[in-house]
Protein backbone atom coordinates (compact mmCIF):
# COMPACT_ATOMS: atom_id res chain seq x y z
CA UNK A 1 0.00 0.00 0.00
CA UNK A 2 1.01 3.88 -0.09
CA UNK A 3 3.02 4.91 2.38
CA UNK A 4 1.37 7.65 4.81
CA UNK A 5 2.79 10.53 4.17
CA UNK A 6 1.17 14.05 3.23
CA UNK A 7 1.92 15.00 -0.28
CA UNK A 8 3.22 18.22 -1.48
CA UNK A 9 2.05 18.33 -5.27
CA UNK A 10 3.82 21.65 -6.96
CA UNK A 11 1.42 22.70 -9.71
CA UNK A 12 4.38 22.17 -12.34
CA UNK A 13 4.28 18.20 -11.57
CA UNK A 14 1.84 15.98 -12.95
CA UNK A 15 -0.79 14.15 -10.62
CA UNK A 16 -2.33 10.90 -11.31
CA UNK A 17 -4.64 8.64 -8.59
CA UNK A 18 -2.64 6.02 -7.62
CA UNK A 19 -3.97 3.42 -5.59
CA UNK A 20 -0.93 1.36 -4.38
CA UNK A 21 2.45 0.76 -4.55
CA UNK A 22 4.30 -2.76 -4.19
CA UNK A 23 7.88 -2.89 -3.46
CA UNK A 24 10.49 -5.88 -3.94
CA UNK A 25 8.33 -8.26 -6.48
CA UNK A 26 11.15 -10.25 -7.39
CA UNK A 27 11.36 -11.20 -11.13
CA UNK A 28 7.37 -10.72 -10.97
CA UNK A 29 5.95 -7.72 -13.55
CA UNK A 30 8.96 -7.88 -15.03
CA UNK A 31 12.71 -9.52 -14.70
CA UNK A 32 14.77 -8.35 -11.49
CA UNK A 33 13.27 -6.35 -8.15
CA UNK A 34 10.78 -4.03 -9.65
CA UNK A 35 8.24 -1.90 -7.71
CA UNK A 36 4.63 -1.86 -9.06
CA UNK A 37 2.41 0.98 -8.86
CA UNK A 38 -1.23 0.76 -9.73
CA UNK A 39 -3.66 3.62 -10.98
CA UNK A 40 -7.48 3.58 -10.72
CA UNK A 41 -9.38 3.79 -13.77
CA UNK A 42 -9.91 1.31 -16.90
CA UNK A 43 -11.53 1.48 -19.81
CA UNK A 44 -12.69 -2.49 -19.57
CA UNK A 45 -15.44 -4.25 -17.40
CA UNK A 46 -14.06 -7.55 -16.95
CA UNK A 47 -16.15 -9.88 -15.20
CA UNK A 48 -13.56 -11.92 -13.27
CA UNK A 49 -11.10 -8.69 -12.53
CA UNK A 50 -8.62 -9.34 -10.22
CA UNK A 51 -8.42 -5.63 -9.28
CA UNK A 52 -12.09 -4.32 -9.99
CA UNK A 53 -11.95 -1.55 -6.88
CA UNK A 54 -9.80 0.11 -9.34
CA UNK A 55 -12.23 0.34 -12.15
CA UNK A 56 -13.17 3.61 -11.24
CA UNK A 57 -11.44 6.67 -9.68
CA UNK A 58 -13.17 7.16 -6.06
CA UNK A 59 -13.68 10.54 -4.70
CA UNK A 60 -11.61 9.63 -2.54
CA UNK A 61 -8.46 8.90 -4.23
CA UNK A 62 -5.41 10.94 -3.59
CA UNK A 63 -3.59 12.24 -6.05
CA UNK A 64 -0.24 11.78 -6.14
CA UNK A 65 2.89 13.99 -7.94
CA UNK A 66 5.53 12.30 -10.17
CA UNK A 67 8.04 13.81 -7.49
CA UNK A 68 6.13 12.85 -4.43
CA UNK A 69 6.31 8.81 -5.96
CA UNK A 70 9.73 9.41 -6.95
CA UNK A 71 10.67 10.13 -3.06
CA UNK A 72 9.28 7.24 -2.32
CA UNK A 73 10.68 4.61 -4.57
CA UNK A 74 14.03 6.01 -5.29
CA UNK A 75 15.22 4.08 -1.66
CA UNK A 76 15.23 0.93 -3.94
CA UNK A 77 17.42 2.47 -6.32
CA UNK A 78 20.49 -0.40 -5.69
CA UNK A 79 18.15 -3.12 -6.55
CA UNK A 80 16.87 -2.07 -9.21
CA UNK A 81 20.32 -0.80 -10.81
CA UNK A 82 21.89 -4.11 -9.68
CA UNK A 83 19.14 -6.82 -10.83
CA UNK A 84 17.74 -4.82 -14.26
CA UNK A 85 14.10 -3.91 -12.36
CA UNK A 86 12.66 -0.98 -11.84
CA UNK A 87 9.27 0.63 -11.81
CA UNK A 88 6.02 -1.59 -13.27
CA UNK A 89 3.02 0.52 -14.07
CA UNK A 90 -0.24 -1.29 -13.71
CA UNK A 91 -4.23 -0.43 -12.62
CA UNK A 92 -6.41 -0.18 -13.56
CA UNK A 93 -5.50 1.30 -16.64
CA UNK A 94 -1.44 2.85 -17.02
CA UNK A 95 -1.66 3.73 -20.06
CA UNK A 96 -4.68 6.69 -19.28
CA UNK A 97 -1.75 8.30 -17.14
CA UNK A 98 0.67 8.65 -20.09
CA UNK A 99 1.22 11.88 -18.75
CA UNK A 100 2.50 11.12 -15.76
CA UNK A 101 4.70 8.18 -16.64
CA UNK A 102 6.63 9.64 -19.39
CA UNK A 103 6.90 13.06 -16.86
CA UNK A 104 8.32 10.35 -14.04
CA UNK A 105 10.87 8.76 -16.67
CA UNK A 106 12.07 12.21 -18.17
CA UNK A 107 12.66 13.46 -14.96
CA UNK A 108 13.75 11.11 -12.41
CA UNK A 109 14.25 7.88 -13.95
CA UNK A 110 18.30 7.16 -15.93
CA UNK A 111 18.74 3.66 -15.21
CA UNK A 112 15.55 1.70 -14.41
CA UNK A 113 13.72 0.15 -16.50
CA UNK A 114 10.08 1.60 -16.91
CA UNK A 115 7.30 -1.27 -17.82
CA UNK A 116 3.58 -1.26 -17.92
CA UNK A 117 1.48 -3.50 -17.23
CA UNK A 118 -1.73 -2.53 -19.88
CA UNK A 119 -4.90 -4.18 -21.82
CA UNK A 120 -3.70 -1.61 -24.66
CA UNK A 121 -7.56 -0.94 -25.70
CA UNK A 122 -7.05 2.67 -25.07
CA UNK A 123 -6.47 6.22 -27.32
CA UNK A 124 -3.89 5.73 -29.70
CA UNK A 125 -2.28 8.57 -28.18
CA UNK A 126 -1.74 6.99 -24.80
CA UNK A 127 0.59 4.67 -26.03
CA UNK A 128 2.35 6.57 -28.57
CA UNK A 129 3.29 8.81 -25.95
CA UNK A 130 5.30 6.10 -24.30
CA UNK A 131 6.77 4.71 -27.35
CA UNK A 132 10.01 5.91 -26.46
CA UNK A 133 9.29 5.60 -22.39
CA UNK A 134 8.17 2.44 -21.74
CA UNK A 135 10.93 -0.24 -21.95
CA UNK A 136 9.06 -3.30 -21.71
CA UNK A 137 5.00 -3.75 -22.64
CA UNK A 138 3.43 -6.60 -20.90
CA UNK A 139 0.06 -6.50 -23.15
CA UNK A 140 -2.96 -8.33 -21.10
CA UNK A 141 -4.74 -9.20 -24.54
CA UNK A 142 -7.77 -12.00 -22.92
CA UNK A 143 -8.53 -13.30 -26.50
CA UNK A 144 -8.03 -12.88 -30.16
CA UNK A 145 -11.96 -13.75 -30.31
CA UNK A 146 -13.62 -10.78 -30.97
CA UNK A 147 -17.40 -12.02 -29.48
CA UNK A 148 -15.79 -13.98 -26.16
CA UNK A 149 -13.65 -10.49 -26.03
CA UNK A 150 -16.80 -8.61 -25.97
CA UNK A 151 -18.92 -10.61 -23.42
CA UNK A 152 -15.97 -10.76 -20.92
CA UNK A 153 -14.25 -7.41 -21.22
CA UNK A 154 -17.86 -5.46 -21.72
CA UNK A 155 -16.28 -3.65 -24.74
CA UNK A 156 -17.43 -3.16 -27.65
CA UNK A 157 -14.17 -1.36 -29.56
CA UNK A 158 -12.04 -4.80 -29.97
CA UNK A 159 -10.84 -3.72 -33.16
CA UNK A 160 -9.21 -0.56 -31.27
CA UNK A 161 -7.37 -3.43 -29.21
CA UNK A 162 -6.37 -5.12 -33.08
CA UNK A 163 -5.04 -1.58 -34.51
CA UNK A 164 -3.51 -0.54 -31.41
CA UNK A 165 -1.47 -3.93 -31.17
CA UNK A 166 -0.32 -3.63 -35.04
CA UNK A 167 0.99 0.30 -34.16
CA UNK A 168 2.71 -0.88 -31.31
CA UNK A 169 5.16 -4.11 -33.06
CA UNK A 170 5.11 -1.87 -35.65
CA UNK A 171 6.74 1.31 -33.64
CA UNK A 172 8.48 -0.94 -30.77
CA UNK A 173 9.23 -4.23 -32.04
CA UNK A 174 8.28 -7.86 -30.44
CA UNK A 175 11.24 -8.16 -28.43
CA UNK A 176 9.91 -5.54 -26.16
CA UNK A 177 5.91 -6.68 -25.94
CA UNK A 178 5.71 -9.97 -23.74
CA UNK A 179 1.60 -11.01 -24.56
CA UNK A 180 -0.39 -11.98 -22.04
CA UNK A 181 -3.28 -15.00 -23.08
CA UNK A 182 -5.03 -16.36 -20.67
CA UNK A 183 -7.50 -19.49 -20.02
CA UNK A 184 -10.52 -17.78 -18.94
CA UNK A 185 -12.99 -20.46 -17.23
CA UNK A 186 -16.87 -20.08 -19.08
CA UNK A 187 -14.49 -17.74 -21.91
CA UNK A 188 -11.97 -19.64 -23.39
CA UNK A 189 -10.53 -22.76 -23.94
CA UNK A 190 -7.19 -24.24 -25.09
CA UNK A 191 -8.67 -24.55 -28.11
CA UNK A 192 -9.19 -20.23 -27.96
CA UNK A 193 -6.28 -19.87 -26.67
CA UNK A 194 -4.16 -21.88 -29.48
CA UNK A 195 -6.15 -19.84 -32.03
CA UNK A 196 -5.33 -16.15 -30.27
CA UNK A 197 -1.50 -17.13 -30.34
CA UNK A 198 -1.60 -18.37 -33.90
CA UNK A 199 -3.82 -14.86 -34.84
CA UNK A 200 -1.05 -13.01 -32.69
CA UNK A 201 2.09 -14.74 -33.74
CA UNK A 202 0.98 -13.63 -37.61
CA UNK A 203 1.43 -10.24 -36.12
CA UNK A 204 4.87 -11.04 -35.80
CA UNK A 205 4.69 -11.28 -31.68
CA UNK A 206 7.16 -13.83 -30.21
CA UNK A 207 7.40 -13.66 -26.52
CA UNK A 208 3.70 -14.88 -24.93
CA UNK A 209 2.67 -15.72 -20.69
CA UNK A 210 0.14 -18.45 -21.45
CA UNK A 211 -1.87 -19.65 -17.88
CA UNK A 212 -5.07 -20.29 -16.63
CA UNK A 213 -6.78 -17.35 -15.01
CA UNK A 214 -7.22 -18.20 -11.27
CA UNK A 215 -11.17 -16.74 -10.46
CA UNK A 216 -13.70 -17.76 -7.55
CA UNK A 217 -14.94 -20.92 -9.59
CA UNK A 218 -11.19 -22.67 -10.02
CA UNK A 219 -9.31 -22.00 -7.17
Amino acid sequence: MIETTKYYIPRWWSCAPVSAISRFRINVDGSGVNTLVTFYGCPLDCKYCLNANMKKVPASAKMMSTMNLYEIVKKDNIYFRATGGGITFGGGEPLLQYKFIKEFKEHFVQNWKIRVETCLNVPKECMVALYDVVDEWIVDVKTMQCFSYYDYTGSKDFRNLVNNLKALIAAVGPEKILVRVPLIEFYSNEQDQEYSVGVLKKMGFTRFDLFTYKTVYNE
